[in-house]
């Protein structure tokens, strides 16, 4: 009579043979090789369409991409700085935006934005801002995402930080001016505003933006 083998190894584990090892594949998260930062970005886009940037959740996010929550922090350093790379493709962290804006005196906060600003989106050639425009007309989602995102968490944000007097209107206001003047300087190419330096910029629509947050409406 023939002994019956025991199915669990010594592990523990379900012994196999070698074919059937490599016929039996292993469901799970995905092991963070290299596609690991691609695959948690068009989780994120998925997600952040879906959910908003309020209701998107880093662990909802890993779990769409097969992979461990800690690595949205690892490749990305949190919640904020994925967004930025999946949705607005920025060259820079909105939390580090936060962080150069606040940096300075409250007086001088409407230059510093525009100043903050332009400086980023002239570093590549306006080809980023371009694209933020095109993919907020072209999908009511990413137009969802942007305002529950950049009027919450940057411009109202700041606004709270420098008044009680309708913070709302103002970072409405103040992100109006930015994005008009984006459209005009990147994407129509209004001459001479789309060649005119930073600095003169600075001192014609910095005090705009400085009576639109700290002056009175």
């Amino acid at each position: 009579m023939l002994e019956k083998q025991d199915p669990l190894g010594d592990d523990g584990m379900m012994s196999v043979t070698r074919g059937e090892e490599s016929a039996v594949k292993r469901r799970g998260r995905r092991p963070a090789g290299a596609d690991t930062r691609s695959a948690l970005v068009s989780a994120a886009r998925a997600v952040f369409a879906e959910q908003g940037y309020d209701g998107a959740t880093v662990r909802s996010i890993a779990t769409r991409a097969g992979v461990d929550a800690a690595m949205v922090n690892h490749w990305f350093g949190g919640k904020e700085g994925l967004f930025a790379e999946a949705i607005l493709d920025l060259p820079i962290k909105p939390n580090d935006i936060l962080a150069l804006l606040n940096a300075g005196p409250v007086d001088e906060l409407g230059p510093r934005i525009v100043r903050t600003f332009l400086t980023v989106w002239d570093d590549t050639g306006g080809e980023h801002f371009a694209a933020l425009v095109r993919s907020v007309t072209g999908h009511e989602a990413a137009a969802h995402v942007l305002r529950d995102f950049f009027l919450k968490h940057v411009f109202i944000s700041l606004a709270n930080t420098v008044t009680e007097d309708r913070p709302d209107l103002r970072a409405n206001l103040v992100a109006s001016q930015l994005v008009g003047m984006g459209v005009a300087r990147y994407v129509i190419k209004f001459e001479p505003l789309a060649h005119t330096p930073i600095p003169e910029l600075v001192a014609a629509v910095g005090p705009t933006l400085q009576r639109y947050l700290t002056g009175e409406l």
